[in-house]
């Protein structure tokens, strides 16, 4: 298959896609009993229509429709029902600044050190390396992150004092939350890595590799990382999609100002243009992902170009 066939196709899915996920959400909200306004007991009914009416709340369904998927096109998620004149590109923007600066943060740790673990874990089968590795691994994917982050600040904030225990601000602000969301991540790509790694240093050409007396680190560059990575990198995917939004939990425990907490809000609220905003962002970065790792894979894998 050419690349430019592959490309149209991938890109044609990913904008179907995003289309299904934007008519599936609209629907799920307005099938869902009661309206932006309706936890104000208090309101008027006069207040209600001219609010749903300024809001074309009063609309047809299928109106109501095509008016969101016009603004889609032009990238316009239209105003917030409870926050008065704050558009929802705008708060995306600012909540997902500082959901990103933190999931990228976590998305390095998650990477660099699962990666380590998991080559160390490899390399050294048997032996005491291994089991500490896959002992923090297991710890790592067994202990949920609310837990993990409330010991953190327990140890490092409350009884040593050497970090905040929350807010948002300093680089000193981002390493326990960070170090909570990566915990999991972390954990997963090291024993991904392992179990990838011990597969392919069984390998006849590797065994080839090491009679003709290649040295290690030659072995490892040439033909181990090259075939480890793929599968570590089709996990990075939904990876950095779902860590570089943010994690609702995590941020709330450490009072970050996110794109987490305004998702939460606008549920509560049933603010029905955030709610819609923020899932369709949250898909697109989920796909736009998978996307480019679909595209990297197509590129380092022989296999995957004669197989399509």
């Amino acid at each position: 298959m050419s690349w430019a066939y592959y490309l149209t196709y991938k890109f044609f899915t990913l904008i179907f896609s995003l289309f299904l996920v934007a008519t599936a959400t609209f629907v799920l909200m307005h099938v869902i009993p009661g309206d932006p306004f309706s936890q104000e007991q208090t309101i008027p009914e006069e207040i209600l229509k001219s609010l749903m009416s300024h809001y074309e709340l009063d609309q047809p369904l299928y109106k109501q429709y095509i008016h969101y998927l016009k603004g889609l096109i032009r990238f316009d998620l239209g105003p917030s029902f409870k926050y008065e004149g704050r558009m929802i590109q705008d708060i995306i923007r600012e909540g997902f600044g500082v959901s990103a600066t933190l999931g990228a943060l976590a998305l390095i740790i998650s990477i660099v050190a699962g990666g380590t673990l998991g080559s160390l874990a490899a390399l050294c089968r048997g032996k005491w390396q291994d089991w500490l590795s896959m002992l923090m691994a297991v710890i790592g994917m067994s202990v949920p992150s609310f837990i993990l982050a409330t010991l953190l600040q327990y140890v490092f904030a409350m009884k040593f004092n050497l970090l905040p225990i929350a807010r948002w601000g300093e680089f000193r602000h981002m390493i326990l939350p960070a170090v909570s969301l990566s915990a999991f991540p972390t954990a997963f790509i090291a024993r991904l890595v392992r179990s990838n790694m011990v597969e392919i240093l069984e390998q006849e050409y590797i065994v080839a590799a090491k009679a003709r007396g290649l040295g290690t680190s030659k072995i490892l560059l040439r033909h181990v990382v090259k075939n480890c990575i793929l599968p570590v990198l089709s996990y990075l995917g939904p990876l950095f999609a779902s860590i570089i939004t943010g994690s609702f939990v995590i941020e709330k425990i450490f009072g970050i100002p996110g794109l987490g907490g305004w998702f939460v809000m606008s549920i509560t609220n049933r603010d029905y243009t955030m709610i819609m905003g923020i899932t369709l962002f949250y898909s697109a970065i989920l796909m736009i992902a998978v996307f480019i790792v679909d595209l990297l894979s197509f590129s380092i894998d022989p296999r995957i170009r004669r197989n399509q």
